[in-house]
């Protein structure tokens, strides 16, 4: 009678888990691209906890939300790591070190609750998902892909600035008036209107103004150039491998190798 190697069963069904999870964070197929789309909106909601955190804290239900979201993005972590091909260079990524970060944030809130605000970093994480550009290219608004990536950088640079605002310069006044006095602040700073009603107290006050300023109007710059530079599409050149090209291009004008860019009828 034949006998089982039971470790064997054991990493071939480790394997196979993989190999499905890598199909469904990598793949293409009509399944794939549901999951993906569940778990970018899962991901948005879980943006729109940690803005709104300051705001909850207070309430008794918090911490269960928090753990809750902690038990999440750990779900999710451990999955891009069992889709991986390499676990050891995808840990050395900036997003995924600091997608660990949020979980530790998530994890003991009290102790870590000062750098809270750094949560909201995990936008920038989604918007170095490739996937979800390539979903947002498949649809009418492909087009919008520059300004997209330039809206999601000046979203979470306010909003990261809020909340260390709030939690440095505000939270003593507590609520729902602390947070909206740091938004303001934040907005009018970044915006570089300068109303002079709410400013930052001492030294410190005075250094992260300036950063907010410099850094706000490179962010606003870069959206400009985003909304009013003729608009491209994303058709990487078989040649060279340059990424973008006039809408109307035959040939590309890195290389000069002719160009078979689809017609936006074509799908």
């Amino acid at each position: 009678m034949d006998t089982v190697d039971i470790p064997a069963v054991k990493e071939s069904r480790f394997e196979a888990l993989r190999y499905r999870l890598r199909q469904l964070y990598h793949g293409r197929s009509p399944a794939a691209l549901r999951f993906q789309a569940v778990i970018t909106v899962v991901d948005l909601l879980i943006i729109a906890f940690f803005i709104l955190s300051p705001l909850l804290r207070e309430r008794a239900a918090f911490l269960w939300i928090d753990y809750m979201v902690a038990a999440i993005v750990t779900a999710e972590i451990v999955g891009r790591l069992l889709a991986s091909t390499s676990m050891l260079r995808l840990l050395r990524r900036p997003s995924m070190l600091l997608d660990l970060f949020i979980l530790l944030t998530l994890l003991a809130p009290q102790w870590l609750e000062n750098f809270g605000f750094l949560r909201i970093l995990r936008l920038w994480s989604l918007s170095q998902k490739g996937v979800v550009w390539e979903q947002l290219r498949a649809t009418p608004l492909g087009g919008w892909e520059n300004v997209g990536r330039a809206l999601s950088s000046i979203v979470t640079f306010l909003f990261v600035v809020t909340g260390f605002v709030y939690t440095f310069f505000f939270q003593q006044r507590g609520g729902l008036e602390g947070y909206v006095e740091a938004l303001y602040f934040t907005v009018a700073t970044v915006t570089t209107t300068g109303f002079g009603d709410i400013t930052l107290p001492g030294v410190a006050g005075k250094l992260t103004s300036i950063v907010v300023m410099i850094v706000g109007i490179t962010l606003f710059v870069r959206l400009a150039q985003a909304l009013f530079r003729p608009n491209k599409v994303t058709f990487p050149c078989p040649e060279c491998a340059l990424q973008r090209h006039e809408p109307d291009a035959v040939y590309c004008k890195a290389c000069g190798h002719k160009l078979k860019i689809p017609d936006d009828d074509d799908g």
